[in-house]
């Protein structure tokens, strides 16, 4: 089947969708988006840093491509990603993408929500994504801040949709 076959969805675009969610525990920094979050009373219980934003949306770059998720390239079970920087772990799991799947594609756009009730998030918009789009080759990155209106007030929760578009050809 040529390319002109193949409708423009599948020939063009590459969709993927990631979600987490921690518990908060005093004691531990909170990091959201590459960014620390300074004036969070709590942090998130994880095997690793415990970036809710980062890791959904490293599901997301690896759902685009049917290549799993977070936890099967960096299990909890392993010693060696105990409070792993999030950061590197989606950078890892990029090039891995990039030497294989997602060779000759980009990710174009990264649209993401996170869920907090404490402190309010706003203020830390800008520089959560200019580290996303930093991270993930120059993306376009829209984030939104929402509550659980205190239905779930111990707990920071990310869901993250990424699009992969095909590199520009020389």
């Amino acid at each position: 089947m040529n390319s002109s076959n193949v409708p423009l969805l599948e020939r063009d675009l590459r969709i993927g969708y990631g979600e987490d969610a921690h518990a908060l525990t005093e004691g531990r920094a909170l990091l959201l988006g590459g960014v620390l979050i300074p004036d969070a009373p709590r942090g998130a219980v994880a095997h690793s840093d415990g970036d809710a934003l980062l890791h959904a949306l490293t599901d997301a770059l690896l759902s685009a491509w049917s290549a799993g998720d977070i936890g099967a390239l960096f299990p909890d079970s392993d010693a060696s990603f105990s409070d792993a920087d999030s950061a590197l772990l989606l950078q890892r799991a990029l090039s891995e993408l990039n030497q294989g799947l997602s060779r000759g594609w980009r990710v174009e756009q990264i649209s993401a929500v996170v869920t907090l009730d404490h402190p309010h998030l706003g203020r830390y918009r800008s520089a959560m994504a200019e580290r996303i789009s930093a991270l993930t080759g120059g993306a376009r990155v829209g984030i939104s801040f929402k509550t659980s209106e205190g239905l779930a007030p111990d707990h920071v929760q990310a869901r993250a949709v990424a699009l992969w578009t095909p590199r520009a050809q020389p």
